[in-house]
């Protein structure tokens, strides 16, 4: 009886070694995929900053991606807005405007004068928005140092 228990326990206690180390494998499979998530989306930020310096994306559309971008981040409660308030005030700016299918529904006058718009408030935080450009290149690269290698846009 006393074999037949501690056998039991031992069939017991392999298992749970079992699923103990198979909740370690998925845990760090999770922090591998988390990891990657975060690389892709700081390339994302640096490619859009150095595209924006070389003036290969508009203000307006590189803000709006990388303010999205930034609020997506999972990482501590960090205010973006106050490290980049120029970036951010842009996209709080230009975001009310109709984008992809409510663009398309707007009539050609309704589009002109929302590029108009968008032009005159582009061209009014072009400046303080290109400043702020280097210190979040720099962040991307001081969290990623590879990034720093990926000097040249395509």
């Amino acid at each position: 009886m006393v074999s037949i228990g501690l056998l039991i326990i031992a069939g017991l206690g392999v298992y749970a070694g079992k699923l103990v180390f198979q909740l370690q494998q998925q845990n760090a499979r999770q922090k591998d995929a988390r990891e990657k998530r975060l690389v892709v989306m700081f390339e994302n930020i640096h490619t859009i900053a150095r595209a924006m310096q070389q003036q290969q994306c508009n203000v307006s559309e590189g803000t709006i991606r990388i303010c999205r971008l930034l609020r997506a981040l999972p990482e501590e409660a960090r205010d973006y807005s106050d490290e980049y308030p120029a970036i951010h005030t842009l996209f709080t700016e230009v975001s009310g405007f109709a984008i992809l299918e409510d663009r398309k529904a707007l009539s050609k006058q309704q589009r002109f004068n929302e590029d108009k718009a968008r032009e005159a408030i582009e061209e009014q935080h072009e400046t303080p928005v290109l400043k702020e450009l280097p210190a979040l290149i720099a962040y991307c690269e001081e969290r990623y140092p590879q990034l720093a290698n990926s000097r040249t846009l395509s």
